[in-house]
Order: structure tokens, then C-alpha cells, then sequence
């Protein structure tokens, strides 16, 4: 590749240019694929404020209002489903600004709504562009960041969404002010803004590298891992190492060349996923949807979305108090997912993932009992009981912020093989939205059924399996190229041995 400075994966002689922006870069395109998220975090957190004007204004039944509320995430199964093809077809990138059209056309649907049927095809746009966007900002992400920063750089979109979920309260506090039928139409409409930032910003990044790689491109692909690499020899390894996973012989070296038995826009993928799978690629895709079915079937939802129905059962009368309570949790599930992501490169995957799981077990069988023991005593001021009620909402909240929330979205980025990422981690984003929306949708009626004590001590029995899934399942994945990941798969008896080898890796590297 004369272009591209490299020749049989040999460096030529070329001035090298200063490295000490190359991390800015990468940190620069998480940024900005990020961004999605925070479109995202504002459709959700607007509509909390939102929903209380458009029921009075459009004269919606609370059945009504509850699916409007929940939706969103089942809608966004078309998104997810229908991502991985299409990020395989037009690129990273572009789907990325796809997706930032999509929330800027459902945005604009909302705001302009004149009725329930209307209102619902806004969200229904929406949602496809959640969907799109879960899936392919981490895997862009991952794609671009060299090992040593990925898990770090992949934990963005947690952070961003909630950014965007505290936006979204901003932004009803202000509209709050207008008239009632024009407030929450300002609330909506006024997303479409960072949607069109997002499509713009998104078009001064480079496409991913591997994308390219399976498109033929080894110059273009070469000229995005020099910028994200910390050596001009690191660059080159990554290349091969990409090359080598695509099924390229290192002697084609051309700025461009026809892939060898290319599989054209994800052809063939679905087979190699599921049909006929081999036991590494069914191994992964086993632990991307357990770790996703775990994230939300643990409950993070129902405290997300229930709070202040939360701190009314345990016993906080004063809705300035519930509010109180509510802000409080959103501040922590802030602060602790900054943590999370500040240490995961650090202290790894799987240890962050037992640690975060296992918190939220012990916090859910305390929340769910002393729950139990207040609704049990009606009418007796339990102050023991509420303290630790609204103590253990808070630590369920952070130790899921710390592992389950960011680590679940690094992890099943990274894992798949390169051919298969895309496609396999929609399947994750699918089953996630869909365990989401279930559990917003049906949390009233589950705490109605078992007492909303029974239904978190559900949960804990959920997070307890989910503990037991990941100790088995997952193993670690810090620090090792994306190539390689699949050595780590298909035999659990071995993986100890895998880990061991893999964090010796780790060392020469740090060192």
C-alpha cells in the first residue's frame, strides 16, 4: 500500500507525525457515535414530564398513557432487528446518521401530534431510531478504539443516555411554563435539534476500520488506524490482525482488492449465527443475550421508570419527598456509571459484572423485604424499614450502574467476530428492548399480583441465576484484540487457562 506508508506489513520510511492527539481521536469518535444515546436518554427522560400534560390535553385513559409511556422499546425492535444488515450494507457511519434521521423525523411527528393515533406514529419513528442506535454506537465504538481504551470508550452511550435523561427533565421544567397544549409539543418537537447536530458531527468521522477492511479498503483502513493507534507498528498489527480475521492473505497489500469469497451485505450471517453456528460462535452469542436478558430482567426498569410508586409503598407520603427520593436515584445511577466506566479497563469485564450482579441480589432481597415487612404493618411507621427500602433502591441502582449498565454494552460489542458483530449484537439489543419494554409495561400489575415486595425478591432470584450465568459463561475480554476474541469461547472448561494466558498478554502490554 504505497499510500498508506506500509508494505507486507512492514513500516517504509516516513517521518512519523506526533502520536500525542491519536487517543483525542478515538476519544473524539466515541464522542461523537455517543451522541446517539443522548437522543435516546432524552426521549425517555422528556416523556416522564410530558405524559402528565398530553393526558390532560388529549384526554388520554391511563391504559393509554401507560403504553404510550413503554412502548418506545418495543417499537425499537424493528430498529435493532434490522441494524446490523443495514450497518453491514451502508457502513458504521451512515447508520449512525440514519438513526439520527429517524429521531429527528419521529421527533418532529411528536410535536406536531394532534391525537393519540398521530402521537403513536411519532414514537413508533422513534423507537426505530433507539433501535439503531443501541446496537451500533457501541460496536463503532469498539471498532475504532485500540484495546488498551475500548472498554473505556464503549461504556460511553450508559453515560450519554444519562445525560440525556437529565436533559430531558431540564427541558420540562422549562416548557412546563408554556400553555398546556403548546408545552409538551416544545418538549418533543425540540429533539429533532440534536438530531440534526448528531447527522451533521457524525459526518466528519471515519468509518470503521474493520468495516472497510471487509469492503477491500486496506488503504482507507490503514489511514484510520494510524489516527486511533498509539504507534505506527501498533497500527499495522491491528490491520493484520483484522486481515487475518476477514480471511485476507497478508500478501494482498493494494489500497484496494477484492476480498477472497466475500459475503455481501451480511449474506450468509444469519447461518454462521444460528443455523449452523460453531460451538466458539454459539458460546458468544449465548453470553451476549444472557447478559442482556440479565441487565434488564433483573429490574433496572421498574426502579427507573417506578421510583416515585417505589417510595410511596415504602412509606414516603410527601410527593416533595418522592421527588427528592427520585432525583436522588437519577444522581447515583449518574455518578457510579461514570465510575464504572472510569475502571473497567482497569479491573475488567467479568469482575466488574460479578461484582455489579451480586450487589444488586443482596440489594434486591433487602429491598423486596423490608417492602414485605412495611406492607404487612399497614398503618405502623417503620422508620427502620423505609431508611433501608430507599437505602437499597440507592445501592441497587449504583452497583447496577458500576457493572450491568456500561459493561453490558462493552462486552457484547467486542466479542463477535468481525464478520458476524453487527448482526450478533442486534440480536442482544433486540432481546434487551424487549425485556425492557416487558418490565416497564407489566411491573403495576406484577407488584399487584405479588405484592411489590415479592415482585423485587423476583428479581433478586433473577440477578442470583444471572450471578451463577456470568461466573460459568463469561470470560474475561480486557485487553485482548477484537480478532482474537474468539479463542476465548467454545470451551468453558478451558477458559481459566484463556484468562490466564490473556492477562499475561496484558502485562507485556502495560508494560
Amino acid at each position: 500500500m504505497s499510500s498508506s506508508g506500509i508494505e507486507k506489513g512492514v513500516v517504509t520510511a516516513e517521518i512519523e507525525p506526533p502520536r500525542g492527539n491519536r487517543s483525542r481521536f478515538a476519544f473524539a469518535c466515541a464522542i461523537l457515535a455517543s451522541m446517539t444515546s443522548i437522543i435516546l436518554g432524552y426521549d425517555i427522560g422528556v416523556m416522564s414530564g410530558a405524559a402528565i400534560f398530553i393526558k390532560d390535553d388529549l384526554k388520554l385513559s391511563d391504559i393509554q398513557l401507560e403504553i404510550l409511556m413503554g412502548i418506545l422499546n418495543i417499537y425499537s425492535l424493528v430498529g435493532s432487528g434490522a441494524a446490523g444488515r443495514t450497518s453491514d450494507w451502508i457502513g458504521r457511519r451512515y447508520t449512525i446518521v440514519l438513526a439520527g434521521a429517524f429521531f429527528f423525523c419521529g421527533a418532529l411527528l411528536m410535536g406536531f401530534a394532534t391525537n393519540y393515533p398521530f402521537i403513536m406514529v411519532g414514537r413508533f419513528v422513534a423507537g426505530i431510531g433507539v433501535g439503531y442506535a443501541m446496537m451500533i454506537a457501541p460496536v463503532y465504538t469498539a471498532e475504532v478504539a485500540p484495546a488498551s481504551s475500548r472498554g473505556f470508550l464503549s461504556s460511553f452511550p450508559e453515560i450519554f443516555i444519562n445525560i440525556g435523561i437529565l436533559l430531558g427533565y431540564v427541558s420540562n421544567y422549562f416548557f412546563s411554563k408554556l400553555p398546556e397544549h403548546l408545552g409538551w409539543r416544545f418538549m418533543l418537537g425540540i429533539g429533532a435539534i440534536p438530531a440534526v447536530c448528531l447527522a451533521i458531527g457524525v459526518l466528519a468521522m471515519p468509518e470503521s476500520p474493520r468495516w472497510l477492511v471487509l469492503q477491500g479498503r486496506l488503504g482507507d483502513a490503514f489511514k484510520v488506524l494510524d489516527k486511533t493507534s498509539n504507534t505506527k507498528e501498533e497500527a499495522i498489527s491491528r490491520l493484520n490482525d483484522i486481515k487475518r480475521a476477514a480471511g485476507i492473505p497478508e500478501d494482498m497489500t493494494d489500497d484496494v482488492i477484492v476480498v477472497p469469497n466475500r459475503k455481501s451485505a451480511g449474506k450468509g450471517v444469519w447461518k454462521d449465527l444460528i443455523v449452523r453456528p460453531t460451538p466458539a460462535v454459539r458460546h458468544i452469542l449465548i453470553a451476549c443475550l444472557g447478559i442482556h436478558f440479565s441487565q434488564q430482567a433483573s429490574g433496572i426498569d421498574a426502579v427507573v421508570l417506578y421510583s416515585p410508586t417505589i417510595f410511596l409503598k415504602a412509606g414516603l407520603k410527601s410527593k416533595n419527598d418522592q421527588l427528592l427520593a427520585t432525583v436522588a436515584v437519577g444522581v447515583v445511577k449518574t455518578l457510579f456509571i461514570v465510575v464504572g466506566t472510569c475502571v473497567v479497563d482497569r479491573f475488567g469485564r467479568r469482575a466488574l459484572l460479578l461484582t455489579s450482579m451480586g450487589g444488586m441480589f443482596l440489594s434486591l432481597t433487602a429491598l423486596g423485604t423490608s417492602l414485605t415487612i412495611i406492607d404487612r404493618n399497614p398503618g405502623q411507621t417503620l422508620k427502620w424499614a423505609i431508611g433501608l427500602s430507599v437505602t437499597t433502591v440507592m445501592t441497587f441502582v449504583a452497583t447496577f450502574s458500576i457493572g450491568a449498565g456500561p459493561v453490558t454494552w462493552v462486552y457484547c460489542s467486542e466479542i463477535f467476530p468481525v464478520r458476524l458483530r453487527a448482526q450478533g449484537a442486534s440480536l442482544g439489543v433486540m432481546l434487551n428492548r424487549l425485556m425492557s419494554g416487558i418490565i416497564g409495561m407489566t411491573f403495576l400489575s406484577l407488584s399487584k399480583g405479588l405484592t411489590i415486595g415479592g415482585a423485587f425478591l423476583l428479581f433478586a432470584g433473577v440477578a442470583a441465576a444471572a450471578w451463577i450465568f456470568f461466573f460459568t459463561f463469561l470470560p474475561e475480554t480486557r485487553g485482548m484484540p477484537l480478532e482474537e476474541m474468539e479463542s476465548l469461547f467454545g470451551s468453558y472448561t478451558a477458559n481459566k487457562k484463556k484468562n490466564a494466558t490473556m492477562e499475561g498478554k496484558e502485562v507485556v502490554l502495560e508494560h
